[in-house]
């Protein structure tokens, strides 16, 4: 009897723990389309750490997931955080004036010529010169195919579920970084 006991209060502690984790800490997120490619591919599962922005800002280049609507949720690279002027000239990524290194990209740029970002400044996209105060702007890293700020605006940092830590499968992509 005494050791039904032990095991029932080890699987009860790790039932509440599990809930723990799950609810406040970390969450479980499936990428669904293309417009992280090559970063992330439609189908991989994601581990989202959910309490990181808790103790620290968000900062640019970080993946992200947020609430784009109450139905969905969205996967996408910070580019530009509370007053940062955002531009494309060239193909080129330009924060504040300075190139952004944008290596994660190479794989999808095209060998014809074309853009792959087309030219914009928040300006033209938004009316504002400048991500305002508690927001962000958001891209995917499939420039070409991607729903993201310069489509729908700013993302009020409010609705952001969590930095993307872990994508854990397919088990070949394993990986941390991103």
């Amino acid at each position: 009897m005494k050791k039904y006991r032990r095991v029932i209060r080890t699987v009860l502690l790790a039932l509440i723990l599990a809930f723990v984790f799950r609810s406040y800490l970390f969450a479980s997120y499936i990428v669904d389309g293309e417009s992280m490619q090559p970063t992330l591919d439609d189908g991989n599962l994601l581990m989202v750490n959910k309490a990181v922005y808790d103790w620290q800002e968000i900062d640019r280049q970080e993946v992200i997931v947020f609430h784009a609507n109450e139905e969905e949720d969205y996967v996408k690279r910070v580019i530009g955080i509370s007053g940062d002027e955002v531009f494309v000239k060239n193909d080129q990524l330009y924060i504040n004036g300075k190139l952004v290194d944008e290596r994660y990209l190479d794989p999808l740029r095209p060998e014809d010529g074309h853009p792959f970002t087309e030219d914009f400044t928040l300006e033209e996209l938004t009316g504002h010169k400048r991500v305002p105060e508690g927001h962000l702007f958001v891209m995917g890293d499939n420039r070409r195919d991607s729903l993201d700020s310069r489509y729908f605006g700013f993302v009020p940092i409010e609705s952001v579920v969590g930095k993307v830590d872990v994508r854990y499968w397919p088990v070949n992509q394993l990986g941390v970084q991103f």
